[in-house]
C-alpha cells in the first residue's frame, strides 16, 4: 500500500512573523529615536547660562549656521529634524533667547515659536551727548545707532514729547530699565516718556514751580551740578549757589559748560581763551541757563536741585587737595583766595 504524499509546508506564516517584528523593532526605535529627538537634554549641564540672538528679518538658514559655529547645541540635527516638522524655518521669531543648562529640543522649540525671549537689565548711567544715547542703546538692543540718533534730532519726534534737540537729553533719565531685545526705537522712545514722566511727579513738579523753573530748566541745572562734584553731599550746596546767581543775574561761569561745547576732552584746565569763544553754552559770556543739559543728569542731581541747600554762597572752587570737595565762599575776596590755592596746586602738578 503506497504512503500519503505529504505537501510542503509553506514558509509564508514564518516570514510574515519575522517582518512584524522587524517592523515593531523599526517602529521602536523610530520611536524611540523620536523620544530622544524632542525629549533628550539638548543643551550642555556643565554650562552656564548662554544667549542666542534673533535679528530681525533673519534667515533661518543664519540662524541654524550661527547655532553650529557657535556650538550652542549638543546635537544640532536633532534639532533640524524636530524644527523641520514645526517649520520653524516659517516661524521663527526675533529676539534675545536663553538657552538653560538641560533643555532639550522640546523647550528650545516652543521658546523660538513662541517669541519667549528673556528680558534683560539696561544699566543706564551717563552720557553728555545724544550721540552717547543712541551708542548705548544701540550696544545692549537692536537699535541702530545711526538711524536712532536720526530720529532723536529729528523735532517731529521731539516735539511731541515736549522737547527739542538741545533738551532732549534730560528725557533719558540714569537708572535700570527693563526691555526686551529686540525694542524697537519707536517703543524705547515711548518707554523712557513714560518713566520720565513717572519720575517728575507731584512733588517734583511743585518743588520746580516755586523755583520759577521748568522740568527741562531743573534737568539742565542739574546737569551742571553733576559735573561739578560727584560728591551727592555737597550737590544741593552748589545748587544753592548757581540758584543764588541766577537769582542775581549773574552768570553763571560755570567751567563744565565751556567743556561741553568744546567737545575736547584733553581739556583739564578752563582758561580766559577758552572762556572767550562764542557759543550759547559759554556761561562766562552769557547769563542765564544754556540750551540744555550737558550730560543726563543723575537722579541725585535732580533732587539735589529742587532741594537745594539755602545759603548767601555765590562762588565755590576746588579744594587744593583734589579731595573732590570744593570751598564755598560769599564774597569775591575770599574766592580769589581760594582760586589762587587751587590755582597754585595745579601748577605744582603740572595740570595745564
Amino acid at each position: 500500500m503506497s504512503k500519503p504524499i505529504k505537501k510542503p509546508q509553506s514558509n509564508k506564516p514564518k516570514r510574515i512573523g519575522q517582518i512584524l517584528i522587524g517592523l515593531v523593532l523599526f517602529i521602536a526605535l523610530l520611536t524611540f529615536k523620536i523620544y530622544s529627538d524632542v525629549y533628550d537634554s539638548n543643551v550642555s549641564q556643565s554650562m552656564g547660562n548662554q544667549y542666542v540672538l534673533v535679528r530681525t528679518g533673519q534667515s533661518y538658514e543664519t540662524f541654524i549656521d550661527n547655532l553650529e559655529a557657535e556650538d550652542r547645541l549638543l546635537n544640532l540635527a536633532s534639532f533640524k529634524r524636530f524644527a523641520f516638522v514645526l517649520k520653524l524655518n516659517e516661524k521663527l521669531m526675533p529676539g534675545r533667547y536663553v538657552l538653560h543648562a538641560g533643555m532639550n529640543n522640546l523647550d528650545l522649540l516652543k521658546m523660538f515659536l513662541k517669541g519667549r525671549q528673556e528680558p534683560l537689565n539696561v544699566v543706564f548711567r551717563h552720557a553728555n551727548y545724544l550721540e552717547e544715547v543712541s551708542g548705548f542703546f544701540s550696544r545692549n538692543l537692536e537699535i541702530d545707532s545711526i538711524q536712532f540718533l536720526s530720529m532723536l534730532k529729528d523735532t517731529v519726534f521731539t516735539n511731541q514729547y515736549g522737547f527739542d534737540s538741545a533738551n532732549l537729553i534730560s528725557l533719558f533719565i540714569p537708572n535700570t530699565y527693563n526691555f526686551y531685545w529686540n525694542t524697537h526705537a519707536l517703543h524705547l522712545l515711548g518707554r523712557m516718556h513714560h518713566e520720565y514722566e513717572v519720575f517728575w511727579n507731584a512733588a517734583r513738579k511743585d518743588k520746580a514751580t516755586k523755583l520759577g523753573l521748568s522740568q527741562q530748566q531743573i534737568s539742565t541745572l542739574a546737569s551742571i551740578v553733576q559735573k561739578e562734584s560727584n560728591k551727592f553731599e555737597e550737590m544741593p550746596i552748589i545748587a544753592g549757589v548757581y540758584l543764588n546767581r541766577l537769582k542775581l543775574g549773574m552768570p553763571l561761569q560755570a567751567d563744565p559748560t565751556v567743556l561741553f561745547f568744546m567737545r575736547d576732552t584733553s581739556i583739564h584746565r578752563v582758561l580766559h581763551q577758552h572762556t572767550q569763544i562764542a557759543s550759547p553754552y559759554n556761561t562766562y559770556l552769557n547769563a542765564g541757563l544754556p540750551p540744555g543739559p550737558i550730560c543726563c543728569p543723575s537722579i541725585q542731581a535732580i533732587d539735589a536741585v529742587l532741594n537745594f541747600v539755602p545759603h548767601r554762597f555765590i562762588y565755590f572752587c576746588a579744594r587744593a587737595d583734589f579731595s573732590g570737595y570744593h570751598n564755598f565762599a560769599s564774597n569775591l575776596a575770599q574766592h580769589q583766595n581760594n582760586a589762587r590755592k587751587y590755582q597754585k596746586a595745579l601748577t605744582t602738578n603740572h595740570i595745564h
